[in-house]
């Protein structure tokens, strides 16, 4: 017979509790490929679930033991089965962090693209939330959608930047992710504003974010900083350059074609930083 332990509280998004946990779970949750190995091989089924449908291999993977995770595998269990949440063990190994259970699951075929649910949030979305750029990325090369939409957290580029994970960002955009996707009229600009990342908001409008973007409430990036921050002085260059291009080199262009119009006067609210070329955030 198989141990089954008490029932202990877990930590793990909304799991919430969990109960008939066997032996096998517990070797999994610790890494303890021999006990591991020994259970199924004593016959032990490597796909018991708990009540939250839990199996051993979503212990394995969240826990990141990559060859807890290979012997299950080899033993028949399987690779895309759902908690009660609908997070398969590639949402659990992208969770962790751990590139070894990513690369082995895809391996023996998991999804990279599970459906969504209310509760669930997509590999690429747990790989963002915990940070990894090379789980990132590994999710990315093997089709991973960079603009599925998770109800809590919108596209992946969203909560990356919510997160501060520069370097995920970058793999992001690099990938083609629409950098001005919105949740709630809320861009991954806001989200950066936010987190005070000057370099991270130089990023998107590079790639072409839109720092006139309105949220739900009315707000622009620029209301999200403190005034007289290097966030808020980068985001009102910003501004104040955009102005400065759609307003007074089209209108300057139209006079050297229409003399007759006579001069140009630049507009008479535009920011004195309107003539800077460089950002001082010291």
């Amino acid at each position: 017979n198989m141990e089954v332990t008490a029932a202990r509280r877990s930590f793990l998004c909304d799991i919430g509790f969990w109960a008939d946990r066997t032996a096998l779970h517990e070797a999994a949750s610790h890494g303890r490929a021999l006990q591991l190995k020994q259970l199924v091989e004593s016959g032990a089924s490597v796909n018991m679930v708990t009540v939250d449908n839990i199996t051993p291999l979503h212990e394995a993977c969240i826990q990141a033991h990559p060859n807890c995770a290979r012997l299950l595998l080899e033993a028949g269990a399987q690779v895309d089965v759902r908690t009660i949440h609908g997070s398969t063990p590639l949402c659990h190994a992208c969770a962790s962090g751990s590139l070894e259970c990513a690369k082995l699951l895809l391996k023996y075929g998991a999804k990279v693209n599970p459906s969504l649910t209310a509760l669930t949030a997509s590999p690429l979305h747990e790989a963002c939330i915990q940070g990894n750029p090379e789980v990132v990325r590994l999710m990315i090369a093997s089709g991973a959608k960079l603009e599925a939409f998770d109800v809590h957290f919108g596209p992946p580029l969203h909560i990356a930047c919510a997160k501060g994970h520069m370097d995920c960002v970058k793999e992001l955009l690099s990938a083609g992710a629409n950098v001005n996707s919105v949740k709630f009229h809320e861009t991954a600009l806001h989200h950066a504003a936010r987190v005070q990342m000057v370099e991270m908001m130089e990023l998107l409008v590079e790639f072409g974010a839109n720092v006139y973007a309105s949220d739900n409430l009315g707000r622009k990036p620029v209301d999200y900083t403190t005034p007289a921050t290097p966030s808020y002085t980068c985001l009102r260059f910003y501004e104040s350059k955009f102005l400065h291009c759609f307003l007074i080199a089209p209108a300057a262009a139209f006079s050297r074609g229409h003399r007759s119009a006579g001069s140009v006067s630049p507009h008479p609210q535009l920011p004195s930083v309107l003539g800077s070329t460089h950002i001082t955030t010291d």
